[in-house]
């Protein structure tokens, strides 16, 4: 199986990481935290409390969520297209108003066993070849502990609370929003505790993984460490492309997940 799960707390870096990885590797990139974001999303646009477990399950069991390759159109910083409904909600579901609740929604027993279904489904297909690419790199919280356990390559990333409050501060910043860093940071500590607590699949390293420590690293310096572990652990090969190395260097570390 030619599958890397990519886990770790928000903001970490993982997305920015995990999607050069798969650049370079000809492998589907999977972020898995945008299916709980929508679920997110969905609730609020319906007025549903996030605390309403049944009502929250039911939308995550109902929902279905369309996640595509950007095009040529949608160069504007997104790694993939998010779709409820035919409607493009890529950008909404990183808003501050779904960042608050997206831990509680991922704490919901079935929405994490509707989500997980389909993740590793996903998974199993891209990661035995059978989905039009090399391989497959899944990020998210709980990819090498519960959804795919039997990758082959495990990675759990890590990073200072503070430095990933002023990645994700930069991060909105980039997108021309403004962002108090405070409100960040206490959201932040907020969702670690909540992911690492919860009752069902917490946030933790799988036995097997390869722990990297982000801070003082630049992304590109991560990337390459992944991809030497790839290639002794997968037997794959890193296609070298200046375009994706550069777009990597400038990255700064952001996390959408």
């Amino acid at each position: 199986m030619n599958a890397i799960t990519i886990d770790g707390p928000a903001a970490s870096g993982k997305s920015t990481v995990g999607y050069q990885v798969a650049q370079q590797l000809n492998f589907l990139f999977f972020d898995t935290g945008v299916m709980y974001r929508a679920v997110a999303w969905a609730i609020l646009e319906e007025e549903i409390d996030s605390s309403d477990s049944d009502a929250v399950g039911s939308v995550a069991e109902e929902l279905s969520i369309e996640i595509s390759s950007p095009t040529s159109e949608q160069a504007d910083g997104r790694q993939a297209t998010v779709r409820i409904g035919g409607q493009d909600i890529t950008w909404a579901i990183h808003s501050r108003r779904v960042d608050r609740i997206v831990s509680v929604v991922a704490a919901n027993s079935r929405v994490r066993q509707e989500l997980s279904r389909q993740q590793r489904s996903i998974g199993m297909t891209h990661g035995s070849g059978e989905g039009g690419k090399a391989g497959v790199v899944m990020v998210g919280r709980d990819i090498g502990t519960v959804v795919l356990p039997e990758a082959p390559l495990k990675i759990y990333m890590l990073a200072p609370v503070e430095e990933r409050a002023r990645r994700r501060l930069r991060e909105i910043s980039l997108r021309g929003k403004e962002a108090d860093f405070a409100q960040i940071l206490t959201d932040l500590r907020r969702r670690d505790e909540i992911d690492s607590q919860r009752a069902v699949a917490p946030l933790r390293p799988a036995e097997d993984a390869y722990q990297i420590q982000t801070l003082g690293s630049s992304v590109q310096q991560i990337v390459d460490q992944i991809l030497v572990l790839a290639v002794s652990r997968l037997g794959v090969e890193a296609v070298p492309d200046s375009e994706t190395a550069s777009s990597a260097d400038s990255a700064s570390g952001a996390d959408q997940a």
